[in-house]
């Protein structure tokens, strides 16, 4: 009788045990895997927000209707940021602030050659895209940032910031509704401004459509261009603005710690802007140093009552080794 009271006694002390680590350890999951949204106020610019899931934190701020910034928790930030204009609402009828350069992650309406036609201005960007406040909506663990109605387009702009639980990626849904007008043929068109690089790649399909792997949109071509494998790599001039446009799905920011992964990919068989391109990079010259990651949706001819959205996903990853090249090609699996 002894033996099996001491032999009780033990199991039930092995089964308490048992389920107090397993409870800790679905406890840690469940801490981890926690997204939160924190209201802030970011760089003077209040009723901001922090997503944040205990990997990488995406800040959201309605009053300049941009993702400012997506980075790891305690790091540096990856996206470029205007200091310049840091607490500074966009004001539409200043011809100072007209074209609201900030920085961090916006959408334009595309293609660029058609605002001339429907705003009756090449440039800046259509106001309602680029230089109002939106509004925020904060449903538990997201944030949707919504504009008002363009004048000129008729289009309301979604855009849905959400985290995954246990990764150090953000993904990002922005969806153009038409409310009222006459049909407008449209693309959604993302441009993200990334900090200067060590280098800027894109992971070319095989075959591309274009002939050298992308095709020219500035005067002359990008800083060290090279098509290799299909890996198309470019540095930023500091001295001259360039851009180029390609059919790839993925493009990659390299900085010198962290490395910024953007993934949207391409319909096949789909009409796009700017000599069918669905993927864009954008390098700018000093003293403004950064570069553009852009994507864009098919074109579509939307009429009243239509949506049309565009999936961007971005991976944070820590650098690992000093050879870019080496880590572009394992991170793109090219």
């Amino acid at each position: 009788m002894i033996k099996n009271i001491t032999s009780t006694r033990w199991f039930k002390i092995l089964v308490v045990i048992f389920f107090t680590v397993f409870c800790s350890i679905e406890v840690t999951a469940n801490t981890i895997a926690k997204i939160t949204v924190t209201k802030t106020n970011y760089q003077g610019w209040r009723d901001s927000y922090i997503l944040s899931n205990g990997q990488v934190e995406a800040v959201v701020v309605p009053k300049v209707g941009r993702i400012m910034q997506f980075r790891f928790k305690g790091g540096e930030g990856t996206f470029w940021e205007n200091e310049q204009v840091y607490g500074k609402a966009p004001n539409v009828k200043s011809e100072e602030w007209g074209y609201f350069g900030a920085g961090g992650d916006k959408t334009w309406p595309a293609p660029q050659s058609a605002w001339e036609k429907i705003t009756g201005r090449a440039w800046p960007p259509p106001a309602t895209f680029n230089s109002v406040p939106f509004s925020a909506k904060v449903n538990r663990h997201e944030v949707t940032l919504i504009s008002p109605i363009d004048p000129f387009y008729g289009i309301r702009v979604y855009r849905k910031i959400t985290l995954e639980p246990r990764k150090p990626v953000m993904k990002v849904t922005t969806t153009y509704e038409k409310v009222k007008g006459k049909p407008q043929n449209v693309s959604v068109w993302i441009v993200t401004q990334l900090c200067d690089p060590v280098k800027v790649y894109a992971a070319l399909p095989q075959p591309s459509i274009f002939p050298e792997g992308y095709n020219k949109q500035s005067e002359n071509l990008a800083a060290n261009l090279k098509v290799n494998n299909g890996l198309l790599s470019l540095t930023r001039d500091r001295n001259k603005s360039h851009k180029i446009g390609s059919d790839a799905g993925t493009l990659l920011w390299m900085g010198k710690k962290v490395a910024v992964r953007i993934d949207s990919p391409r319909v096949p068989g789909a009409s796009y802007p700017d000599n069918n391109s669905s993927a864009e990079i954008y390098t700018n010259l000093d003293p403004k140093a950064y570069v553009e990651i852009e994507f864009l949706s098919p074109l579509k001819t939307l009429r009243v009552g239509q949506k049309m959205d565009l999936t961007t996903t971005y991976t944070l990853i820590p650098r690992i080794t000093e050879n870019a090249e080496q880590e572009a090609r394992k991170i793109m699996g090219r």
